[in-house]
């Protein structure tokens, strides 16, 4: 399913996959969009799949003339070895029915291909919250088994709240108790099959409303580097307005709502 840029397939032998589940507000999409801007991630290959919806545009990543006209498509990866990252970037929808055959490619893929873990940006509806999630954090995260093992005491330092079991069946009250992740795409799936295949992954997600998810996506991200620190807190100077974390925006979200009214109507 990876084919690759060069003639030879990258060593990823140690690096972390960081990828989004399409979910409410394309809120890990839009986190990973942040990081490969910020680092300047370098792409690598592409999935070859029947899984997603075909799509094709100009680069979403541009800094120059030069470089807008280059082509992406629904699922590329990009790579930071200073950093042992490397980044799978989702831009389209399943195929109805196809969602259960690509996590298990992929997760083929991770298991081949030498990546030590995995680590899923999503979201959830945030109208599904219960009493006790309405009063806290908004952030929650998720573990295998194999990856407790491994960042437990670290998670445990950052005082993080783990995703709440919730009735697997809503509507009956003694319903068993289960994981469930709503809005969040193949978030549940993933999860499911890594436990199974004792993959380390980890999910972290957020509960949101569609809208303007740019602010969410930012949140994620920083959430995300609380553990990772992919980049260095920015210490603030003369300027009160500055980010504290300085994630570089995308050139393409600047039609992310479309190009404006045009100056006819008017």
């Amino acid at each position: 399913m990876f084919i690759p840029c060069g003639e030879t397939f990258p060593d990823l032998s140690g690096f972390t996959l960081l990828m989004p589940a399409v979910s409410v507000g394309n809120v890990g999409q839009l986190a990973i969009d942040l990081i490969i801007s910020t680092l300047d991630m370098c792409k690598i290959g592409y999935f070859y799949t029947d899984c997603l919806v075909p799509i094709v545009g100009n680069n979403p990543y541009a800094t120059a003339n030069e470089n807008a006209a280059e082509l992406s498509t629904n699922a590329e990866v990009y790579s930071l070895p200073s950093k042992k990252l490397v980044v799978l970037q989702l831009r389209s929808i399943f195929i109805k029915y196809k969602s259960k055959s690509f996590c298990e490619k992929l997760l083929c893929w991770v298991e081949n291909s030498g990546c030590t873990r995995v680590i899923v940006l999503s979201s959830s509806h945030s109208y599904h919250r219960n009493d006790k999630q309405l009063c806290s954090t908004p952030f929650r995260y998720l573990l295998t088994p194999s990856m407790q093992k491994t960042v437990q005491n670290k998670i445990k330092s950052l005082n993080w709240q783990e995703m709440e079991k919730s009735p697997c069946i809503p509507e009956i009250e003694d319903s068993d108790l289960c994981v469930r992740v709503p809005g969040g795409g193949i978030t549940k799936l993933l999860y499911d099959e890594s436990c199974s295949k004792d993959i380390q992954m980890a999910v972290l997600l957020k509960f949101v409303s569609e809208g303007d998810n740019i602010p969410d996506a930012l949140g994620l991200v920083e959430y995300l580097n609380e553990w990772l620190q992919i980049i260095k807190p920015h210490v603030q100077g003369d300027d009160p307005t500055a980010s504290t974390l300085p994630w570089k925006i995308p050139s393409s979200w600047r039609l992310l709502f479309g190009s404006g009214l045009p100056p006819a109507l008017f």
